[in-house]
This record gives C-alpha cells, structure tokens and sequence, in this order.
C-alpha cells in the first residue's frame, strides 16, 4: 500500500518528496528534539535529509512494507513526521513522530497520532499500535495519553542513545 496522503484544517500528512530536504532539516536540526527521539542525528545534517527521503521514497516502491512515514506539511514544509514501523508484516505496529518546536503545544501532534492509529486500525487492519516515550518526555507521554493508548509498563534500558542505555514507557492502544 503506498502512503496516502490526509488532509485536515491544520496540517497534511503526505509521502515524502525529493523536494523536502531543506525544511526537514531546517526542522529536525533541533537539540531539543534530539533528546526526546531515539534514532535520529545530532546534528542532522543535509546529507541526513537527504538518506532519509531517499530511503523513504525507495520504500514507496517496495510491495511488502514494514515501515511508513508521513511527512507532517504545514505550508508546504515538512515540520515533523509520523509513522509506522514494524508493521504490515503482522497485526501490530510501532507509532513514531517528532514535530518542530514552533509547533509544541498546539495539540497538532495528538491529532496526527489519532489520525495514523485510525489509518492503523481501518485500513491496515493492525490489532495492536504501540508508542514508546523516553522517561523524561512528558509532552510525548501526554500526547499517547490523549490519542486513547493506555500505559502498559517501563522497558528498562529499552533505547541505547550514544553511550547510555535510557528506559522508556510503552503505551498501547488494541483493536
């Protein structure tokens, strides 16, 4: 299944496109941000942005998906992403995202998640949608909360990040 795209008032959810090197980079090049996401880059450099669109439009392609990522698209710029990991190939799947700072706290990140877990469960027919948040992440941990998954436990020294190994909270939603 390719991505599709979903619109509403306040943003798009949209496949990646070779044009949105610059502003996922712009966006994600975020300390901040890096802190609070588990497999990204510090800096995230253009060559980052690069292999990542690269590797998502490749994905695009392929008939068996495990992954899929939405480009968050306000104004025509990728300010965050959501997607789907470990997934297709069974009846579960993995929530990520990030959102660029300017847009924290606008409630746009909990709608982004309600909208994916409804794709999730409708189109996809996943029967389990997972969401792990770093210990300290509250904001992250909020946004699970809201769009319905419930705690379920601590995965202890679950994330390697650099040198250290972090636990993280895992929220589950289940159909």
């Amino acid at each position: 299944m390719k991505t599709p795209t979903i619109k509403t008032k306040d943003f798009i959810l949209r496949p990646y496109r070779k044009g949105d090197r610059k502003s996922l980079q712009n966006n994600i090049n975020n300390k901040k941000i890096y802190e609070r996401v588990s497999n990204i880059p510090y800096p995230y450099t253009m060559k980052d942005a690069r292999d990542w669109i690269k590797k998502k439009l490749k994905e695009e392609r392929q008939k068996k998906r495990t992954s899929m990522a939405f480009a968050i698209d306000i104004g025509r710029e990728v300010v965050g992403s959501i997607g789907l990991a470990s997934m297709i190939t069974g009846h579960k799947a993995e929530v990520g995202y990030w959102l660029a700072e300017k847009y924290w706290n606008k409630g746009i990140m909990t709608k982004a998640v309600k909208l994916i877990t409804k794709f999730g469960f409708s189109k996809l027919k996943l029967k389990r949608m997972a969401i792990r948040v770093l210990l300290f992440n509250k904001a992250s941990r909020r946004v699970a909360e809201k769009a319905g998954y419930k705690f379920e436990g601590i995965l202890r020294k679950d994330i390697k990040k650099g040198n250290k190994f972090l636990d993280d909270y895992l929220f589950a939603k289940v159909k």
